[in-house]
């Protein structure tokens, strides 16, 4: 029997054959996307956008006579949201619990914004430039989906820190509206940013704002690839989520991979819709 147990797999073995599964599969589907995606970093980062937005023309910010890879609102969503996270995690680590009612208020404004100029933008578009109540603009798309971003890093956040650690802290992320308008000051600076257009500025905004679509998709997917292995809150430290995050960033590229795969079919195009 010792001979015999001496030949079965143990935890640590079965662990590492499924981190190398689960590298070499992330590898060989980041290699499938990149080789099938137009070549240059913008590119790249354009088939990103490819795949969640629009990428309208005359609704996007420009480098110079290039069209920036998301639309002005998904620019302004994902890169308040990266900024968001950055936010509470500099506030304090592994915060779970959300902001007071007032706040939750408040934000709840920025999201029917949004919902509401997000709405009225389609209906600018179905009836050729006639806005339902108003006629919308770049700047209205990009602060209103600006106040998207930070609604999404104010609620994902907590979420997540829920779902992987084991010791956390029993803080709100934005604890009081000191903290809040702090980070309502960033979404603005943000939005300041954009609008200057200057290409020093706008270009690396532009792959952040790429970068923060998988980073978003990836802590959702983590949260998921947790719940559905029954393993939440196994992480002492970031090390331990190396595994679960490797899952959730698959997940993540292979959704963007079959949304581009899927949008390429059916317009031939890498550009955005031509309305």
């Amino acid at each position: 029997m010792k001979e015999a147990d001496q030949n079965l797999p143990t935890d640590s073995n079965k662990n590492r054959i499924t981190k190398s599964m689960i590298f070499i599969a992330l590898g060989i589907l980041l290699f499938a996307w990149l080789s099938n995606t137009p070549p240059g970093l913008l590119s790249k980062a354009d088939a990103v956008g490819y795949a969640v937005c629009h990428r309208i023309d005359l609704r996007s910010f420009h480098l110079g006579d290039r069209q920036i890879p998301l639309c002005a609102r998904c620019t302004g969503m994902y890169l308040a949201a990266v900024f968001g996270i950055l936010f509470q995690l500099l506030l304090g680590r592994r915060r779970t619990e959300y902001p007071p009612k007032s706040i939750l208020f408040f934000l709840g404004i920025l999201f029917f914004a949004f919902a509401f100029d997000g709405s009225n933008s389609l209906i600018q578009l179905i009836r050729d430039g006639k806005g339902l109540l108003y006629t919308t603009t770049n700047t209205i798309r990009l602060i209103t989906g600006t106040g998207m971003g930070l609604v999404l890093a104010v609620l994902i956040t907590p979420a997540f820190n829920q779902s992987v650690w084991q010791r956390y802290s029993k803080k709100a992320g934005i604890e009081n509206w000191k903290q809040f308008a702090g980070l309502l000051l960033g979404g603005l600076i943000i939005v300041f940013l954009i609008m200057s257009e200057n290409p020093l500025i706008l270009y690396p905004l532009s792959l952040i704002s790429t970068v923060g679509i998988l980073l978003l998709l990836t802590m959702i997917y983590t949260m998921v690839v947790l719940m559905l292995f029954k393993r939440e809150n196994i992480a002492y430290k970031w090390q331990d989520l190396i595994l679960p995050m490797s899952g959730g960033l698959f997940l993540a590229l292979a959704q963007i991979a079959l949304l581009d795969y899927g949008r390429f079919l059916l317009t031939n195009t890498w550009t955005g819709f031509g309305f």
